[in-house]
């Protein structure tokens, strides 16, 4: 449905004013007393050129096929016809009855409904994708910020209801029912999200798009018949889909963890994103630019897809600490100009060469957000070595990553200060989180792009107080250096 302007005609003030005011508060993680809601807002959606949405919109289904052929090369590594080391790296730290879950039969096929990107917004129409969640935050955030623009006559792409009619396509297509029944299981631990994914779900059964309702696992009931929800009236509803919010590293803590997997692993409900441990490991960039595999992602994407892909995900490289023999080198990896075959190497670059980024790969509780990330040219000489040395001694438990940084170009960016009551600007750098929904084999829809715009000294782009958060909208010009 087109946007209707309930409050036509207002100033950019009064627009920000009122975003403020209407936005539901708790939403989004980032925690202020002070402030009804802890973020910057901007009287405008962040502002994408054709080609910039162009680029995205088919990035979509080049991540779709990625997931794909992730999914196939690992497959194949465990039956032994793609190299070993593939599910080696992917099952690294895993606990045993984890690994055995990933590999069952049931699930063989099956790829996370939601794929969400980080893109660093590098040139005109140009990204990097830092990385890719498949158990993504911010889906009712970006919709109740949609909504709010909406009401201001401004629309934003993917549409005023694109994030809940994205996840209820999405679920059509994932259980073949045409209003499904879904239970959004928020954990403990992933208790940030319940505010954002209450929104959400209270949006489908507003849009009549399906019956859905936020519960944790301990409120999930189960039969011989399959799994139930209990309404507030007392009445049971059987579930079509289990939505999981909640990361494998938590699964083992997750209360009735068994009874969902069992019913999932017997189809009386359909689970997504499917309880594949090896779908949440950022490695798999590391396992994309590995010179041994190249045949085989080129095999399963494409040329032209494998090349595009390329251009979008950085280089990036395990940090096995594994000693390699005399004549061995790094692949792709330099100190200086010359090869390394040794991390610690890089201990002894300077600042100005150190262009990357360090974190741990998935499955652990840093693996999220912004958590146990270092940017290389941030940290003094000793820090960076101690850097080095911490993810070489965490291989065994959690593999980390070492990923070439690639600085997000700088903008400008408004917001209101409501303090003073007027608009201001900023030197920013932007990260856009855009949700594709997957609705078929190669199909996914794009429900709506999240803007984060960090203050342009920020060198990690994440919510945070000084960030303007927005949703994004196709404009004649985009924001520019």
């Amino acid at each position: 449905m087109p946007c209707i302007a309930i409050k036509p005609g207002l100033t950019p003030e009064e627009r920000a004013s009122y975003l403020y005011d209407t936005i539901p508060p708790g939403l989004f993680r980032v925690t202020n007393e002070a402030d009804r809601i802890p973020w910057r807002v901007s009287p405008e959606p962040f502002g994408l050129s054709r080609v910039q949405l162009d680029n995205i919109l088919r990035l979509g289904e080049d991540l779709l096929a990625f997931y794909r052929a992730l999914n196939a090369i690992y497959v194949r590594s465990v039956r032994g016809t793609a190299p070993a080391f593939v599910a080696e790296y992917l099952d690294r730290g895993k606990p045993e009855r984890v690994v055995r879950i990933s590999r069952q039969n049931r699930f063989k096929q099956e790829i996370p409904g939601v794929i969400r990107p980080d893109l660093m917004v590098t040139g005109d129409g140009n990204f990097m994708a830092t990385e890719l969640d498949s158990v993504p935050g911010g889906m009712g955030f970006l919709g109740a910020m949609t909504e709010a623009y909406c009401r201001l006559g401004v629309e934003s792409i993917g549409g005023n209801d694109g994030i809940p009619r994205g996840f209820a396509a999405m679920m059509r297509a994932t259980t073949g029912v045409e209003r499904p029944t879904i239970g959004i299981v928020v954990s403990d631990e992933s208790g940030d999200y319940r505010a954002e994914m209450t929104w959400l779900a209270d949006a489908l059964r507003r849009l009549d798009l399906a019956d859905a309702w936020v519960r944790t696992p301990s409120e999930i009931f189960f039969t011989e018949d399959g799994l139930f929800v209990r309404l507030e009236d007392g009445r049971e509803e059987r579930l079509d889909a289990l939505y999981r919010n909640f990361e494998m590293f938590d699964l083992l803590n997750v209360p009735k963890q068994d009874l969902m997997l069992y019913a999932a692993r017997h189809n009386r409900v359909k689970m997504t994103p499917p309880p594949k441990a090896y779908m949440e490991e950022k490695l798999s960039f590391a396992l994309f630019h590995h010179h041994a595999l190249a045949a085989l992602w080129r095999n399963e994407l494409g040329k032209e897809r494998f090349e595009r892909l390329l251009e979008v995900i950085p280089q990036t490289w395990v940090m096995d600490p594994r000693p390699l023999p005399p004549q061995g080198v790094i692949a792709g990896l330099n100190a200086g100009g010359v090869p390394v075959s040794d991390f610690r190497r890089l201990a002894d670059l300077g600042k100005s060469d150190r262009d990357y980024v360090v974190k741990p790969s998935g499955f652990s509780p840093l693996a999220w957000g912004s958590r146990g990330v270092k940017i290389a040219n941030d940290l003094t000489k000793d820090d960076w070595a101690a850097t080095i040395d911490l993810a070489l001694a965490s291989y065994d438990e959690t593999p980390y990553i070492l990923q070439r940084f690639h600085k997000s170009k700088r903008l400008r960016q408004q917001f209101f200060d409501r303090e003073n009551n007027v608009i201001k600007t900023f030197d920013a750098r932007a990260r856009l989180c855009p949700y594709y929904f997957v609705t078929g084999e190669q199909t996914v829809e794009l429900g709506g792009i999240l803007a984060t715009v960090a203050p342009a000294d920020k060198r990690l782009i994440h919510g945070m107080t000084d960030a303007v958060m927005t949703s994004s909208a196709l404009v004649e010009r985009a924001a520019e250096s």
